[in-house]
């Protein structure tokens, strides 16, 4: 996929990051109408509005259907923005495309099944369009699965493919709706960096009142854009009402948001990151140290018919170098990440001595 094109459109600041909004359902014209006009108003280009819904329960709003597609028309036809909605069927895609849909997207639900990605891929190659296409991340943390959904719908032929992050689902009370696990995301522009990562906060925080400080992580990580739900009467949303914003609000945190300069000189950077380079050989250095001594303790217990696991004795580690680091200003939770590791790749290592005959 290295011959991907950049996702724009005509008028639309390309150094800029893309901002994508609307309401996440289209619930009537009237609705879709004057939310359309105030984005416009603010200077929102592109604007989306949810048309079928996938609903985790039957008998919830599962969206107007392609009812709002004529709505989606005169909105491009009143305000002259582009228009966007999700689709998850071949029936969804055709209808999409033949009402003149500027750009498509693929939902979490959809993207973790590859029999639903391969008849969109399919729908795609057979409609003969290079629509832009984004997909959102699988609502489990599989960045394989994520990558391979997109990898279909470019071997139908797309050329403008984008990736949405929107949290993955997890069981259990939490800050978000979506725990962000920022570091796929970050692992999967690494892989890919031709391809544009725009953020969902919405999705992510599920709170209205989390879409600024989100947004604003987005960016400084440099994320491509943002798809936010904007609605005209929030409080009144037929799905996911307390994470939409008016145009207003959405117009307010737009305006607040700091974009990061990648133009500017690195050079002062690049000194920073050597120094970092040479501190990870350090680590690295220092970590094949403790490994080989990990590996001594093995042989020992081995020879002296010992267990390799001594739960007291992690436990005793795991709690004072975590008090440590936070004396230091490291975050707890991370260095109880960073000490499981490094307890695993220790056993992992003594146990292979154990199970060695040859030694």
């Amino acid at each position: 996929m290295k011959d991907l094109q950049p996702i724009t459109f005509e008028g639309v600041d390309a150094s800029k990051p893309l901002i994508i909004a609307g309401p996440c359902s289209a619930e009537t014209e009237e609705q879709v109408l004057t939310t359309a006009r105030e984005l416009a108003g603010n200077g929102i280009k592109i604007f989306r509005a949810g048309i079928w819904k996938p609903r985790t329960k039957p008998g919830g709003f599962e969206g107007v259907g392609v009812e709002g597609l004529q709505w989606l028309k005169k909105v491009k036809e009143e305000t002259g923005m582009f228009v966007s909605t999700e689709v998850a069927t071949k029936q969804h895609v055709d209808a999409a495309l033949e009402a003149g849909v500027n750009l498509l997207w693929i939902g979490a639900r959809t993207s973790a099944n590859p029999f639903a990605m391969q008849e969109i891929a399919d729908a795609l190659q057979d409609a003969g369009v290079d629509v832009p296409v984004l997909v959102k991340n699988p609502v489990n943390p599989d960045l394989e699965l994520w990558i391979g959904a997109m990898q279909r719908i470019y071997n139908a032929g797309i050329r403008r493919i984008g990736a949405i992050h929107r949290g993955f689902s997890a069981y259990g009370k939490h800050l978000y709706r979506n725990l962000p696990q920022w570091h796929i995301p970050i692992e999967l522009r690494r892989r890919m960096p031709q391809l544009p990562i725009i953020c969902d906060p919405s999705h992510i925080g599920g709170k209205r009142e989390l879409v600024a400080s989100l947004s604003q992580q987005a960016l400084d990580m440099g994320f491509d854009g943002l798809i936010i739900e904007s609605h005209c009467d929030p409080d009144c949303a037929w799905s996911d009402k307390s994470q939409q914003v008016t145009p207003d609000v959405l117009n307010f945190i737009l305006n607040t948001l700091v974009h990061r300069d990648a133009t500017q000189s690195t050079e002062s950077l690049t000194l920073l990151r050597q120094q970092i380079d040479g501190i990870d050989n350090e680590l690295l250095e220092i970590l094949n140290k403790r490994m080989r001594v990990s590996r001594e303790i093995g042989q020992f217990k081995k020879e002296h018919r010992m267990p390799v696991l001594q739960a007291g004795r992690y436990d005793d580690i795991m709690q004072s170098r975590v008090k440590l680091a936070e004396d230091m200003g490291m975050s707890g939770d991370f260095m109880k990440k960073v000490l499981s590791a490094i307890h695993e790749e220790s056993v992992r290592q003594q146990i292979e001595i154990l199970n060695d005959r040859s030694k």
